[in-house]
């Protein structure tokens, strides 16, 4: 392999040599092995000359490296299976078996599914709800290190910036808290992997003092679904650790393309990042142009909201949330209105909005396409029978259910199956949350109340994907 060659250039060199594969893959790159044969071609592994992930010293670190220089933390590591083995990573490597960790509530399944493996006792932060769109607000610095002076066995604080709705805290004002209390940030930034490559985006979370950042290539840049970065900066997490757990938690022969993906992500955005950044903000104006003659449908970013005082410190450009709060119209409904008539398929549904996510990729056309179809659709909806609500009504801020067990416990404690109707004053033993994006409505050891159990049945009768509750209505709860 050459100093400084890709590693599809280096791949498909290999491809193209003689060299006979007396190793696995099965596949042999040989042509004859069905539809997907000609991706064959560069899938390998650990072989003479390619390096290994897991004691990267050739081909892999330098590619990882290249990966760090684009994003500028002090160390960078390639994941390959999505975000989620970096979350978990993190959390565990920042933690011992049975310490207390601060979460906010609005975090991914991947961080609660580390602390049960962990044993840790959670503690959580309650982000407020942008109530103009249904939607988590962001993190308050006050309020995490209030937190962190009520439980002072803290050992780490996971946040999600952004959001899956787009929605950004302010990490250099949550950093500065965290660490002055000598605790650990970590900032899931899955879905913000493309902050800070742009002066037309918001800083990332590297940039803003984090700990341990998370980055989901494939969600906003051209990398193959499961590309993920987990980054690292200073020295209060133990990097050898760190290493031990992804060993732990990722598979044991990753794929050469996955990887091979996020090189080539990496040499793009290098390459093309600053002209196709600047390239989606103009087309972001022009959407936003267009939308402002909306009169009933609404599209979230920070000019849209009302004066009361947010925690969000700004709006990621490529999500856009497409409320009809308020409309004769749900937000399941206009999705299913995008895709069957104009064929634009949404991100997400909810009761109340359609999520569409926009990327560096996206040309003029597509955002024209669905500027032009919000304005057609705009004109044949109306406020609902009140004129102030959809029939789904206000939401609850998300969680703040009472606990009668740690989480890790009652995970793994005996359960039975019950109906949801009937589950009231019950602790849950396993999850239940609208998918996507995978945040918990309800924790194991939380007690469903009515009001919990009543927004289950609204997202069921809606149609969404509430993952945790089965076929014919039945949820597992600890046993009595």
């Amino acid at each position: 392999m050459r100093a400084g060659q890709s590693m599809y250039q280096a791949l498909s060199d290999y491809a193209a040599s003689d060299f006979y594969p007396y190793h696995m893959p099965g596949h042999k790159r040989n042509p004859a092995g069905g539809e997907m044969a000609d991706y064959h071609k560069i899938d390998v592994t650990e072989i003479d000359g390619f390096d290994n992930l897991y004691q990267a010293e050739g081909l892999l670190r330098e590619a990882q490296l290249r990966a760090n220089s684009l994003y500028g933390a002090d160390e960078t590591f390639f994941l390959v299976n999505g975000g989620t083995g970096g979350v978990m990573a993190a959390v565990m490597a920042s933690t011992e078996p049975m310490d207390e960790i601060l979460i906010a509530r609005n975090c991914h399944k991947s961080v609660y599914h580390a602390a049960i493996l962990q044993g840790l006792i959670v503690r959580y932060c309650y982000p407020k709800m942008i109530s103009e769109y249904d939607i988590c607000d962001g993190v308050s610095a006050e309020e995490i290190g209030a937190l962190l002076d009520t439980y002072p066995e803290v050992k780490a604080v996971v946040v999600t910036s952004p959001t899956y709705e787009g929605v950004v805290s302010d990490i250099s004002a949550i950093a500065a808290v965290v660490h002055e209390k000598g605790r650990i940030l970590i900032v899931d930034e899955a879905h913000g992997s493309h902050f800070g490559l742009s002066p037309h985006l918001p800083q990332g979370a590297i940039a803003g003092g984090a700990d341990l950042v998370i980055h989901s290539l494939h969600k906003t840049l051209p990398a193959m679904t499961q590309t993920a970065l987990l980054h690292v900066n200073g020295s209060r997490v133990d990097r050898e650790k760190l290493k031990g757990y992804l060993c732990m938690l990722q598979s044991s022969s990753p794929s050469y393309v996955l990887m091979a993906s996020m090189d080539a992500c990496v040499k793009f955005v290098k390459e093309q990042g600053q002209e196709r950044f600047g390239a989606m903000r103009g087309h972001f104006e022009s959407f936003c142009e267009k939308a402002a003659s909306l009169k009933h449908i609404r599209i979230g970013k920070m000019t849209k909201v009302s004066q009361r005082k947010y925690e969000f410190n700004g709006w990621d450009p490529g999500k856009l949330v497409i409320s009809v709060k308020g409309m004769n119209m749900t937000g399941k409904e206009l999705g299913d209105i995008l895709r069957e008539t104009y064929h634009l398929e949404m991100e997400m549904t909810t009761e109340t909005y359609a999520l569409a996510i926009m990327t560096l990729m996206d040309e003029a056309e597509g955002w024209q396409r669905l500027a032009d179809a919000l304005c057609e659709i705009d004109g044949r909806i109306k406020k609902s029978a009140d004129g102030t609500a959809s029939a789904s009504g206000e939401k609850a801020p998300v969680g703040q259910l009472k606990s009668s067990m740690p989480l890790a416990r009652a995970f793994h404690s005996e359960w039975e199956t019950v109906p949801l109707h009937t589950a009231e004053g019950r602790a849950s033993a396993g999850f239940i949350n609208l998918y996507p994006p995978g945040s918990p409505i309800v924790a194991p050891g939380e007690i469903l109340n009515e009001p919990v159990i009543k927004r289950i049945e609204e997202c069921r009768r809606a149609g969404l994907n509430i993952q945790g509750v089965s076929e014919a209505g039945e949820i597992v709860v600890v046993a009595l």
